[in-house]
């Protein structure tokens, strides 16, 4: 008979064989991490799977090194930079069993050079639900058959820069960064440190089949306000510690609020909203339309804001982008959102309406900040019904100087 194991302590083993060589920017992150080694050891109890992505904006900040020590915790790890996708289904349906698949070098794969790969990223995308399969040809020659494939399996990813969308929101995401003078990690000697992550990943294995049945009927508490796409993602990493018992089912809850909150305030995981954001509290401000010409002034004004080289050549964002980008969402009657011709004084330029915006603002955009005395006056005149200028939210009303006068009589 097999003597029970302590989930919890060996948990907070894993824990602290990462606590070894990776620094990471959170204490949310190595939960994250250690319970998604767990999880791949369960990837058959559960109907999806998390990917588990450690990005940064630049080289050095130990991207690689976290990969490969989960490379040592995880089951049947294959490491790749770069594969095809057919490469990628016929591994997944070997003999051998399911792999965790570590792709490092991410960015090389869906960076701006790498053309789109939208083969691999179909795999990645099928691959985070059960049942997930795909049609590929197969023979020799014109000797070809169809057959249908799985993609189901654990992912870990290492890479510069950010993910496809369709991607990013499938993962648990770690924004690595590199370390502080006062951050020190062990060095990592594979022909030492290999053999002592491969014997937790040979209990993790073991444990593993102790609490399968428990994981595969478990429905996991969600903190509040973790819904929908982030509830499926964190739904496994939160069944295998409550499996684990101790302060992990704890931990996890607060490691899911924290980096589900993280993930959403991106700008680089949705353009869209925070554009939307932008227009809300830094252009509109109360205003119920805008000339475009004038919108854009003050988006390209923006510090910290990505609309002043928002292209891969450097160029700022211009009206037919801001079209583009919008025209993702739609209006309160459900069609999309198009720049319209607006009555300011007695000229009509291309603009918008906030009317138009009001809903798309509801649903994709965090709460209101608060407004102080300093913050409600707006950079720019808020326009009203036939050109006048609307009180803001201090009743202090802009002086419509001949500057702005011109500015928002320009068509957009």
């Amino acid at each position: 008979m097999t003597a029970s194991i302590d989930g919890a302590a060996l948990l907070d083993e894993v824990e602290a064989f990462h606590r070894r060589f990776n620094v990471f920017p959170t204490e949310a992150a190595y939960v994250a991490v250690t319970l998604w080694d767990a999880h791949a050891h369960l990837i058959d109890a559960f109907d999806g799977t998390a990917r588990l992505a450690f990005l940064s904006p630049e080289p050095g900040s130990g991207k690689s090194r976290a990969l490969e020590i989960v490379e040592t915790l995880t089951p049947r790890a294959a490491t790749t930079v770069n594969a095809s996708a057919n490469a990628l289904f016929r591994l997944v349906e070997a003999d051998a069993g399911t792999p965790t698949l570590l792709f490092d070098e991410i960015d090389t794969v869906f960076g701006p050079k790498a053309g789109g790969n939208e083969e691999v990223r179909g795999f990645l995308n099928s691959g985070y639900r059960r049942g997930a399969k795909s049609l590929r040809c197969v023979g020799d020659g014109s000797n070809q058959s169809t057959e249908f494939f799985s993609s189901f399996c654990a992912v870990a990813m290492a890479g510069l820069g950010s993910l496809p969308d369709t991607i990013l929101t499938r993962s648990v995401i770690i924004r690595m960064r590199k370390k502080a003078p006062n951050e020190k990690a062990e060095p990592y000697r594979r022909r030492v440190h290999e053999k002592q992550g491969h014997a937790l990943r040979d209990r993790l294995a073991e444990w593993a089949t102790t609490v399968h049945g428990k994981v595969a009927e478990a429905w996991p508490e969600m903190p509040e306000g973790v819904t929908d796409r982030p509830a499926d993602v964190w739904e496994p990493l939160l069944a295998v510690a409550d499996a684990a018992g101790g302060q992990w089912p704890e931990r996890s809850r607060v490691a899911c609020a924290e980096l589900v909150k993280a993930a959403q305030a991106g700008d680089e995981a949705s353009l869209g909203v925070r554009l939307l954001t932008d227009l809300r509290d830094k252009v509109f401000c109360g205003a119920d339309r805008m000339p475009t010409a004038a919108i854009l002034e003050v988006l390209l004004g923006l510090d910290d804001a990505p609309w002043g080289d928002l292209n891969d050549d450097g160029k700022p964002l211009t009206s037919r982008g801001l079209s583009k980008l919008l025209s993702q969402y739609v209006r309160p009657d459900n069609t999309p959102i198009r720049p319209r011709g607006i009555r300011v004084g007695s000229g009509t330029p291309k603009g918008y309406y906030a009317d138009d915006l009001t809903d798309a603002w509801a649903r994709y955009c965090p709460p209101t900040p608060e407004k102080s005395a300093t913050s409600a006056t707006s950079a720019t005149p808020q326009v009203s019904e036939g050109g006048s200028v609307a009180e803001d939210p201090v009743e202090t009303r802009h002086t419509l100087t001949e500057a702005d006068t011109r500015r928002l009589r320009v068509a957009g």
